[in-house]
């Protein structure tokens, strides 16, 4: 099926992830949704690419595809909350138990470094 010229669009951007809403026209000179979803990756040099997929609606499914829609992100909301935890995925997260252990105390924050020497690699 040829995607004929967008009619609406909305961009959500979402960290690494945008996310396309676009309402387009058939042959038949109907609507339909497209929502694609576009992720970056870098690469090892720096570079990068995008990895994208795409959903298509059509007016027949709206209905339903929105009740279920609706039904699970109320169920995620009502089980987790509102709370963002993406962090949770990042390499360097620490729960907060884990933070509360490694945390210096304020008390040895502030101690002198005089008992420190000073060394010079050059030297050795």
């Amino acid at each position: 099926m040829m995607e004929k010229e967008e009619i609406f669009s909305k961009v959500l951007r979402a960290g690494r992830r945008t996310y396309f809403f676009d309402v387009r026209a058939t042959k038949a000179d109907d609507y339909y949704l497209t929502i694609t979803e576009s992720k970056k990756f870098t690469n090892d040099d720096g570079s990068y690419h995008y990895k994208k997929h795409k959903i298509y609606l059509y007016k027949e499914d709206f209905s339903e595809f929105r009740e279920i829609l609706a039904e699970m992100t109320d169920y995620i909301i009502s089980e987790k909350g509102n709370e963002v935890i993406s962090e949770r995925h990042q390499k360097d997260f620490k729960k907060d138990y884990e933070k509360s252990e490694v945390e210096v105390p304020a008390a040895e924050e502030t101690k002198s470094t005089e008992s420190f020497t000073d060394i010079d690699f050059d030297d050795i």
